[in-house]
């Protein structure tokens, strides 16, 4: 199992965590160390681990930085009522050059996919998601994405890659593996007309800042759908954070990204969970406080998840057919949990990229309005990806 790339959690870290109560959450980790070495991973759910690279920012200015803070802060909170183990695998270092570095992070992600382990990476910039995406290349034919960004990050895919355009070459790189692409709390001002464009042709789900605050209960089914989850902490007001980390007067406060991480949590399909920018602040811990209990809320959320899309057996679920002009629509409402979906149907006369009918994640609110002869918008947006 290579996982040579890791160098372990430092000293002064560990040192620090032996002052901690025997209660502490990092009391209760496999942590890799110069001491004990790399931990057994038998009965692990959840690794974290550390990627110090920032070179493909482009503000990169040749700083360094490492999570030391963010570990001892994170350690010293204390687990909820949780029944997985968590590993802390200690560090991607810079490679010689990036490319090394993704090489690095897409070799130990799939490494942690293979055994069924959640990889919670907490990084430079997040160019590094491309690496993420690459990781599922052998598991996984169509892959679904949620980016919590203040912008699209669609960039111009002919240059190199940077953080603030990896997502073009996720959807123009070979093999074509994205499904489904959404950003949660994008600011208008923040994207080019042209990007917004784009992501309406290519029927990408997208939600400004405003619609999440005023309800983000909008997350959960978009949660529930992804399979890699990448939070941008620029997302995040300026007056929530560290000096270094401030970005912007408006973006997520500190309740709803813990929420909006909970969320990333309870959905089953999420298998990777990364959270990207960070820049350390010396004289201030409020960012990495803040970025432990987001971790910490992901965890929770891992915690609480509950099986209820299993449609084999019709005792689970109850089914509910509403006719919408010429289509009909059926919902399916779990009986375990409540939650619901709506049906995507097979197109036999086109390429259906997901060879079957799909359950989309919806909400009560998507039945309500179909009672209302109104169609779903992303039930549509699903529909007319299938159709492409």
């Amino acid at each position: 199992m290579n996982f040579n790339f890791l160098s372990p959690v430092s000293d002064t870290v560990l040192a620090h965590n032996e002052l901690l109560s025997a209660q502490a959450l990092g009391r209760k980790l496999k942590i890799h160390s110069n001491q004990l070495g790399f931990p057994d991973l038998e009965g692990v759910s959840i690794a974290i681990i550390g990627v110090l690279e920032n070179r493909n920012d482009v503000n990169y200015l040749g700083e360094e930085f490492h999570l030391d803070e963010i570990r001892k802060i994170f350690y010293a909170l204390f687990p909820g009522n949780w029944n997985t183990t968590i590993a802390d695998l200690g560090d991607i270092e810079k490679g010689e050059s990036v490319q090394d570095t993704y090489f690095a992070l897409k070799t130990s992600i799939s490494i942690l996919l293979k055994k069924n382990i959640i990889p919670v990476i907490l990084g430079g910039s997040q160019d590094l998601t491309y690496s993420v995406y690459r990781a599922y290349d052998e598991f996984m034919p169509m892959i679904n994405i949620v980016n919590v960004d203040k912008s699209f990050d669609l960039g111009d895919s002919s240059k190199p890659i940077k953080n603030d355009s990896f997502l073009g070459k996720v959807i123009l790189d070979k093999p074509y593996n994205l499904f489904n692409y959404s950003t949660i709390g994008y600011q208008t001002y923040f994207n080019s007309q042209e990007e917004i464009d784009l992501m309406e042709k290519l029927y990408f789900e997208a939600y400004r800042l405003g619609e999440i605050t005023n309800n983000i209960n909008l997350v959960e089914p978009v949660m529930r759908d992804a399979n890699i989850v990448t939070v941008d902490l620029k997302s995040i007001k300026s007056s929530e954070l560290s000096v270094k980390q401030k970005f912007s007067p408006n973006g997520f406060d500190g309740r709803e990204i813990c929420a909006i991480s909970r969320y990333a949590g309870i959905s089953n399909k999420v298998s990777a969970f990364g959270i990207f920018e960070y820049k350390p602040s010396i004289k201030e811990t409020v960012t990495e406080m803040l970025l432990a209990q987001m971790l910490w809320y992901f965890i929770e959320g891992v915690n609480c998840r509950v099986k209820d899309d299993d449609f084999t057996k019709e005792y689970n679920y109850k089914k509910y057919t509403v006719i919408v002009e010429e289509d009909e629509l059926i919902f399916y409402k779990s009986s375990q949990t409540g939650r619901w979906w709506i049906e995507i149907p097979f197109l036999s006369n086109v390429n259906n990229k997901l060879k079957r009918h799909t359950l989309l994640p919806c909400m009560h609110q998507d039945y309500l309005e179909a009672c209302e002869n109104k169609i779903p918008e992303r039930w549509f947006k699903a529909y007319k990806k299938n159709s492409l």
